[in-house]
């Protein structure tokens, strides 16, 4: 069996370009919106059933930018939310001193089985997540679909795939860092339950053509 899952990176937020640590509220820029509207033109040329978005502000916009435009129905699903960052973080100024050292534990612990900062997801958590949301993709009935997410996320997915069993934190960690993705980038993942573990191939990346 083959399946098509559509991924879109969601609009710019206030959080990409702002000067705190961003906030799960932070909503689309009007740059945002207005890549948005374009994502949701080049969606209307694809073939899909449904569209599954995480429920975070910004991704959320988008979602329903694309629904409004193609007609398709949102399901939410918290498998699809961005790395969750400490909650002593979110909302912090960049330039606070005690919320730099905690980010940077935060980024270490991103990248190192068994390391934790506070209440923040870490590699271990991310790692997971990331099998149980290409899971859930794969076990739905629908053969095509689109996903709205984040992009730190969307590259664990990815990484996860790539690599497989054998990633650990310097892989993962040299994948994040040498990979880039646009705001409502379009990646392109092929499901083929022939294939070993994982069983999907990356067949599009970041094509951000509709931005002009």
């Amino acid at each position: 069996m083959k399946k098509t899952i559509y991924f879109v990176r969601h609009g710019q937020s206030e959080g990409n370009i702002g000067t705190v640590y961003q906030p799960t509220s932070s909503p689309l820029t009007g740059r945002g919106r207005e890549q948005a509207g374009y994502a949701a033109e080049r969606a209307a040329a694809l073939s899909f059933e449904l569209i599954v978005s995480s429920p975070i502000a910004r991704a959320k916009e988008t979602a329903e930018a694309i629904a409004e435009r193609t007609g398709k129905p949102i399901e939410f699903s918290n498998l699809f939310v961005e790395r969750q960052k400490p909650a002593n973080l979110s909302g912090k100024a960049h330039s606070d001193i005690e919320a730099q050292k905690l980010n940077g534990d935060w980024e270490k612990s991103l990248y190192t089985s068994g390391y934790r900062a506070e209440d923040g997801e870490n590699f271990d958590d991310l790692i997971l997540r990331a099998v149980q949301a290409l899971k859930h993709l794969a076990d739905r009935p629908e053969k095509d679909l689109l996903v709205v997410t984040h992009g730190f996320f969307l590259k664990t997915m990815v990484t996860r795939i790539l690599i497989g069993k054998t990633i650990n934190g310097d892989s993962f960690k040299h994948f994040q860092y040498r990979v880039r993705t646009q705001n409502t980038g379009l990646s392109v993942l092929e499901f083929d339950s022939d294939l070993d573990d994982p069983s999907w191939r990356l067949l599009v990346w970041n094509d951000h053509a509709h931005l002009g």
